[in-house]
């Protein structure tokens, strides 16, 4: 008995050791899928993989450059794929290398030299894409993932792209089938890259547009990597992600503060610059600017003002968030082409900002302009927020038309010409009219009609 005590209580201590790790790999960081406080402010950006990932270092370092938050590191992690035979040793020295160069983000993208049978522990052939295959490639991504989880690693896996050759791209999808679910089942976030690189019909194509939007090759002649146009695009679909991280990791800063406001003053001083006019300005109760009591309201409607002002001008500012959308058509001659699309969302300053939602109400919301849509070609939808012309006099009166279909609208966004008005300046039809004709005789004027005048009003009633 004593025996089989020992044996159960070494059990239990075992899985209790074994659930501890798992635990924490399992914990995040609160709303944000990056941490929000790196070591130094500064996140350690690292790409894992094969060649894929050597490109992507160029792309993420151009596309990255200038910006303070982000460190791109200049070297890959080599790990040449998960089907290689030497894929153990890599993961052991990987991870080894974690430990004393800790990173924050890890960009990882591999799967060109994957195409390859294994043997199993028979000895037996295992073919590319087979269940046991298949299964063999999930158990390995699950190691490399769990390896990154262990040393708290917010992971972005970019999936395979279309390859020349058919089969190539077949075993692609499969292996992006597998990595996918492994991704999502793991806590990290899966980037597709095989739909950015293919054509109208989901095959291969060696060139197409940039992050500008400039048809230009983005593949070598082999058919699998990608030239310093392509890696640049390839690493904008990472960095349209890493930058929305970025931005929550940012707002989830801001969390309550405990302890004194003695302690919270030190700790986030910027509040404590904001609550000290109210505290510096305050009133006695029952006593207004000048010693009387009926100096309260306006005092505390003062106070109210600059409080609204002093939030606005640390939380309302609204900064600009421009974007670029590249749609294809067809032209006049019927040749496809490339349309390139700028999505423009300027900056709104904090001050507008209050002054818009200073009167909100529960019943009368604040709107910053109002809200068009517009439908484009390709069953795109645009939405506008626009503050047109109101055609109504005086103030707060309604529109005589809708928002859309105003000329300020039709002509600054939807590009539209207007007809002109007879005889104006932007009237090009033929043949012109007599403007003296049409236009009133002054009031000083003969009151007989000269020879031309009265010949061209003679033409202009003939039928």
């Amino acid at each position: 008995m004593r025996v089989a005590a020992k044996i159960l209580l070494t059990l239990l201590v075992g899985i209790v050791a074994a659930a501890g790790p798992l635990n924490a790999e399992e914990e995040g960081f609160g709303g944000s899928f990056l941490t929000p406080f790196p070591h130094g402010d500064i996140y350690s950006v690292l790409a894992v993989g094969d060649d894929y990932a050597e490109g992507l270092v160029e792309g993420l370092t151009e596309a990255f450059f200038g910006d303070a938050r982000l460190q791109v590191r200049p070297k890959r992690a080599l790990i040449n794929g998960l089907m290689r035979p030497d894929f153990a040793e890599k993961l052991v020295a990987f991870e080894e290398d974690l430990k004393r160069e800790p990173v924050n983000v890890a960009v990882v993208m591999l799967g060109a030299w994957d195409r390859v049978s294994i043997r199993d522990a028979d000895g037996k052939r295992v073919g590319v894409g087979t269940p046991a295959w298949r299964k063999e490639y999930a158990e390995r991504g699950d190691r490399l993932m769990k390896a990154l989880k262990r040393q708290n690693v917010s992971v972005y896996w970019v999936g395979l792209p279309a390859a020349a050759r058919p089969d190539h791209s077949e075993d692609s999808q499969m292996m992006n089938e597998v990595i996918r679910e492994r991704v999502y089942l793991n806590g990290m976030k899966y980037i597709d890259a095989y739909a950015g690189f293919a054509d109208e019909n989901g095959g291969y194509d060696a060139w197409g547009p940039d992050v500008t939007g400039k048809i230009v090759r983005l593949r070598y002649g082999d058919g699998v990597s990608f030239t310093p146009a392509g890696n640049r695009k390839l690493a904008h679909f990472v960095e349209r992600e890493l930058k929305r991280d970025l931005s929550q990791a940012k707002a989830n800063r801001s969390i309550p503060l405990a302890g004194a406001e003695e302690e919270q003053a030190k700790i986030n001083p910027d509040k404590a610059k904001l609550a000290e006019p109210a505290a510096a300005g305050g009133a006695k109760p029952g006593e207004g600017a000048q010693g009387g009591a009926d100096g309260g309201a306006p005092a505390q409607a003062a106070h109210g003002a600059q409080q609204a002002a002093g939030a606005a001008g640390s939380e309302g500012e609204q900064k600009a968030d421009n974007g670029k959308i590249s749609l294809r058509t067809a032209n006049a001659a019927g040749r496809e082409e490339v349309v390139t699309l700028d999505i423009l969302r300027p900056a709104i300053s904090a001050s507008v900002v209050a002054l818009v939602t200073r009167r909100e109400s529960a019943d009368k919301p604040s709107q910053m302009g109002a809200v068009l849509l517009d439908q484009i070609a390709g069953g795109l939808t645009v939405m506008s927020s626009v503050t047109p012309a109101a055609g109504g006099s005086g103030q707060g009166a309604a529109p005589r038309m809708s928002a859309a279909q105003t000329p300020y609208y039709r002509v600054m966004f939807k590009g539209e010409r207007l007809t002109p008005k007879r005889g104006r300046a932007d009237d090009v039809s033929w043949p012109r009219t007599d403007k003296a004709a049409e236009a009133p005789a002054p009031k000083n004027a003969p009151p007989h009609e000269t020879g031309s005048t009265a010949k061209t009003r003679a033409d202009r009633q003939k039928p």
